[in-house]
């Protein structure tokens, strides 16, 4: 009975550790209880989880595998083994072995239907819905009252991105034990997905008020103030290591302190450090310290190999869109790489979540290709921020339609302008202006279709309308491509009359439209031979069409 209870509470001790992510005393506790007992389930599942959570799945597959060759129906382990099925993209296999626990504990077994929740979360190809359902049969076995199941409800929901129902969760959870401070930290990382300081950061204090030892909060108010403020982020560095097991974590988070602090020298020779005292066990991340020191240092090709070798060492999973923003950075500092910079910004944007970030990224790229007269990279930026953008304004579909003509893209700029601009801002001029002008140069400039009269008909139009004084010249303008268009390609003297009386209702003392005027109603009298003129060369009717100046 005795050794009974001592195995039971090394393995709950195993589990606050597990609790706290304090992995490696977790694993040493758990491997205590099994050195004395090799078939103590809970703490096979414990460690098995303790090693999944330290990135060792082949150690964790064997270890459930050596159980379940001696005991085939131990649930928790079979859950377990579901688990990293579930990792494998063995939907199906993880299924059965997630209703046999079910069948064989009857549907009773809080600790078994927590962990089938648990598999369903961790793992990418989990069903967070299958985890809620088995989680809320957890709440109607008799007797309920075990926070980690609402623990896991929260995180169910969060992986289903419902904030809402997740805070719900969370809450009642520390309801069932206020000293919960994971509760009220899961709470904060819903707030801080939503990007909500004056949520998250009051809630990360409820966390350590709660419990003053849970180093997670302090590592997570580390990162927020790492780039804010060096005292707070320092203080808080501070506490984690006093709360967490010493090792390479704590290493790798002073080596951020001193980047931090401004010493980019100092931090790439701890990362060095690092890395040569912990050889290919090193997390990838000081790889990324180095290349980032090398940068600010000045050495674009040391930055660049580490960030290579950062690339060939860390996990898909574990690239943050920085990463890629940090490549494009080197690389547009390496001639002949600039493409890749865009590429590179392309997946950070891809990547990231948040739509604030998104546009930072693309500011970036659309800055590069301006930088490098890329017109045609401009274009494309301008297209993708505008897209992005939740609530894009009307400057943004300007400079999108605007980029777009610049770099020759007529069609689009066309689609732009005379579509969308005009659609959402009839009241405004330059819908209108660049709508013609794109069709000025969709037309063919040595046998004109016309393809702007239309849109210059409506240009004059609006001019007038929207504002005659501002934008008389923009009704001049339109007047003297219709005047030129209808003499000289449609052979149309009367139309081409009728838009000249339209420049002198506006100009009346336009000696060129008084010389046309004159030209042209002596050669409708019957009998008129004087030559016909082209109004092409006349100055005025000179200066528009496909060669209109970019200004508005």
């Amino acid at each position: 009975m005795g050794s009974t209870l001592l195995f039971a509470q090394s393995v709950e001790q195993g589990k606050k550790f597990f609790y706290y992510e304090r992995y490696k005393s977790a694993k040493e506790a758990l491997e205590s209880v099994l050195s004395a007992n090799p078939n103590n389930i809970d703490a096979v599942y414990w460690l098995g989880q303790t090693l999944l959570a330290q990135k060792d799945s082949v150690g964790a597959k064997n270890l459930y595998k050596k159980l379940l060759e001696q005991n085939g129906n131990a649930p928790l382990v079979l859950v377990g083994m579901g688990q990293l099925e579930l990792m494998e993209g063995k939907v199906n296999d993880a299924r059965q072995r997630f209703e046999m626990a079910v069948t064989t504990t009857k549907g009773k077994d809080i600790d078994v239907l927590n962990a089938i929740g648990r598999a369903n979360i961790n793992a990418k190809k989990g069903d967070a819905n299958y985890a809620l359902e088995k989680l809320n049969l957890a709440t109607q076995v008799k007797g309920f009252k075990d926070p980690e199941t609402y623990i896991l409800m929260g995180d169910a929901h969060r992986k289903l991105i419902q904030g809402g129902e997740a805070v719900q969760a969370y809450n009642k959870a520390f309801q069932l034990d206020n000293k919960l401070a994971s509760a009220k930290h899961k709470i904060a990382k819903v707030y801080m997905t939503q990007n909500n300081p004056d949520f998250f950061l009051p809630a990360f204090e409820e966390a350590i008020a709660a419990d003053p030892a849970y180093a997670p909060t302090y590592n997570e108010l580390f990162i927020y103030w790492y780039n804010r403020n060096v005292n707070t982020a320092a203080a808080n560095l501070e506490k984690y290591a006093a709360n967490t097991d010493a090792g390479p974590e704590v290493e790798y988070l002073k080596t951020d302190m001193i980047w931090s602090k401004g010493d980019p020298a100092g931090a790439k020779a701890k990362a060095e450090q690092l890395i040569q005292q912990y050889g290919d066990k090193v997390k990838p991340r000081m790889y990324k310290m180095v290349a980032y020191a090398e940068d600010t240092l000045g050495n674009v090709a040391g930055a660049k190999k580490a960030m290579d070798t950062y690339f060939s060492k860390v996990d898909a999973e574990d690239v943050v869109p920085q990463d890629y923003v940090l490549l494009a950075t080197i690389d547009s500092k390496t001639p002949g790489a600039e493409s890749n910079a865009f590429a590179n910004l392309e997946k950070a944007v891809a990547l990231d979540t948040l739509a604030k970030n998104k546009v930072d990224y693309i500011n970036k790229a659309t800055a590069l290709a301006k930088k490098l007269g890329n017109k045609a990279a401009v274009a494309k930026w301008s297209g993708i921020a505008y897209k992005v953008d939740p609530n894009p304004s009307q400057t943004d579909l300007y400079n999108w339609g605007y980029a777009e003509y610049s770099a020759g893209n007529y069609q689009t700029s066309d689609s732009i302008f005379c579509g969308v601009y005009q659609s959402k801002y009839p009241d405004q001029i330059y819908g209108y202006l660049w709508c013609a002008r794109s069709k000025v140069a969709l037309d063919d400039s040595t046998a004109p279709k016309g393809l702007a009269v239309d849109a210059y008909k409506l240009l004059a139009e609006k001019s007038l309308q929207i504002d005659s004084a501002k934008f008389k010249g923009q009704a001049l303008t339109s007047y003297w491509y219709l005047i030129q268009y209808y003499n000289d390609v449609k052979k149309d003297k009367e139309t081409a009359l009728l838009y000249l009386n339209k420049v002198l209702e506006i100009d009346p003392t336009n000696e060129t439209a008084l010389k046309f005027k004159g030209i042209f109603e002596k050669q409708l009298k019957p009998g008129g031979s004087q030559p016909k003129p082209k109004t092409g060369n006349g100055s005025a009717a000179g200066g528009t069409g496909a060669k209109a100046s970019s200004g508005s």
